[in-house]
């Protein structure tokens, strides 16, 4: 039987893709290793506690609204599939994300394979081939992989197999006590797990060759995060921590069971220096698992081969057929947006569908009628801005697009903005993308320092020099990029003040249109 999809992944996911193709009666079949979905998550983090904020408190009675501070939940018209009504903690813990994707599988009913473990995928005359341990095999016209990036990274140091993994150390602070500690990484891991060892471990020392982000600063979520970040207190105030900038060169075993570290400091005088620890743990992040591609649909690898190459469609740039959905697709904004998270990849996921729909089931992006005129225009882009969540959370990746042509115009929801400046959606004499995004410099500008000058809040006349997020609309004539309109910011967010926001958007949609 050849299906027309196979989704590799019960995950968020592919949970979230699988539940739109349910609702639409597709072809498809989910295949996961684990015995439920959500395997990832029953082991990762390793400490428990997610970083995805669960606010169940925002004062807005309206779901869409709700869905910016709601960083866990899957896109769903079931009120009850809420990740708010598994837990009240700000950051929750992982086995109650566990317990709500069991129950997400199980209310949408996704058609899901459990205990596949895949370890081959071919394709031969348009048609996929997985295979799995136990000999079994699934084809289909198109293939999605949602696994994640599963295997841990582990960069080209000479001993460093020698290191205790992320993925398998022992946990137990009680295990480090007295110890000399060296944690190999500057992410979340890194931080989370040195932040776990401080009451014990005598010292910890956490390392990389490049400069420490905070999220708080760049406005990515995967940069280091204020709640694994008191690690940092202990280093600035002199409390037996420290945070070492440079490369590991090489590790080794000593006589006594611990290790010899050489490590060459990035910008100090003494550039090579020998450290010793008694424990070692390796937390460099995680990569995308290509083995199981056999020669003939192996997909194209970027950024160091960690994550699979892809189009705007979120298919593979070399092979046909082959999508992503997930934390996988982050390489179409890798260290800029939320595609790596759960809070982006879900209107991902949805994004994917509707694309696959467009391609292989006449079925077009939905879209709805709108006045021509540019008052019309103006606001149905303010109305959105004011109150979706797909473009909040995606910003710079999704976009709302408006073609106008002679006396019509249509509005189309949550493109991906590359998917609909490359001539995916046909042609359209005059398109406008809307879109969120933050200034272009804005993670050189530090936030709490009040003798920075910055735009102020509803500030029409520079609004285009705005560093904190806020709406542009982009204004393409026949394919061709011809102005761009920056609303003005505003602390709260809320783009909807008349002669600040919906007039000067009108003028410029009056003159883009001649």
């Amino acid at each position: 039987m050849v299906r027309d999809y196979l989704i590799i992944g019960a995950g968020p996911a592919g949970l979230q893709l699988a539940a739109l193709l349910e609702r639409d009666g597709r072809d498809y079949l989910v295949l996961e290793r684990g015995s439920g979905p959500g395997t990832f998550f029953t082991k990762y983090p390793r400490h428990r506690q997610l970083i995805s904020i669960n606010k169940v408190h925002t004062g807005y009675t309206d779901p869409e609204l709700n869905l910016r501070m709601d960083w866990n939940s899957l896109l769903s018209d079931d009120p009850e599939l809420l990740f708010s009504r598994y837990s009240e903690e700000y950051f929750p813990r992982a086995d109650d994300f566990v317990r709500y994707l069991a129950d997400f599988a199980d209310r949408t009913g996704v058609r899901v394979e459990y205990g596949t473990d895949v370890v081959r995928v071919s394709r031969a005359d348009g048609v996929f081939t997985v295979s799995d341990a136990a000999g079994r095999q699934w084809q289909a016209r198109r293939l999605v992989v949602a696994t994640g990036v599963s295997r841990l990274n582990e960069p080209p140091i000479p001993g460093i197999h020698l290191a205790e993994r992320y993925d398998e150390f022992d946990t137990d602070p009680a295990s480090f006590t007295n110890q000399r500690v060296l944690v190999v990484g500057k992410g979340n891991s890194a931080f989370e797990t040195a932040d776990s060892l401080m009451a014990k471990a005598a010292v910890i020392h956490v390392a990389g060759p490049h400069s420490l982000k905070l999220a708080w600063k760049t406005h990515f979520v995967g940069h280091l995060r204020a709640v694994n970040n008191n690690f940092l207190d202990s280093y600035q105030l002199k409390s037996q921590n420290a945070v070492l900038d440079g490369t590991v060169e090489n590790v080794e075993k000593t006589e006594d069971g611990g290790f010899r570290v050489t490590f060459r400091y990035a910008r100090t005088t003494e550039r090579l220096r020998e450290l010793h620890y008694d424990r070692v743990i390796l937390c460099a992040g995680f990569r995308f698992d290509a083995d199981v591609f056999d020669e003939t649909c192996r997909p194209a690898l970027v950024i160091n081969d960690r994550f699979p190459e892809q189009t705007s469609a979120y298919e593979s740039v070399n092979v046909p057929g082959l999508y992503f959905a997930g934390t996988l697709t982050q390489q179409l904004d890798f260290k800029q947006g939320t595609n790596g998270f759960i809070h982006g990849y879900r209107y991902g996921a949805r994004a994917l569908h509707r694309v696959l729909g467009a391609r292989h089931h006449d079925t077009p992006w939905p879209a709805r009628p709108v006045t021509a005129a540019p008052e019309a225009i103006a606001d149905a882009v303010v109305a959105r801005v004011n109150r979706s969540s797909g473009l909040w959370q995606q910003f710079s990746v999704l976009g709302d697009v408006v073609d106008v042509d002679a006396e019509q115009a249509v509005y189309q929801e949550e493109v991906p903005l590359a998917y609909a400046v490359d001539g995916s959606l046909g042609p359209a004499a005059h398109r406008f993308v809307v879109n969120l995004e933050y200034g272009p410099d804005h993670d050189d500008v530090d936030p709490f320092d009040i003798n920075v000058p910055r735009v102020t809040e509803n500030d029409v006349e520079h609004a285009m020099d705005s560093s904190y997020l806020h709406p542009v609309v982009r204004h393409y004539r026949d394919g061709v990029l011809a102005g761009t309109h920056h609303l003005a910011e505003n602390l709260e967010n809320e783009w909807d003040i008349p002669p600040v926001h919906q007039q000067p958007l009108a003028a410029f949609v009056k003159e883009s249109l001649g």
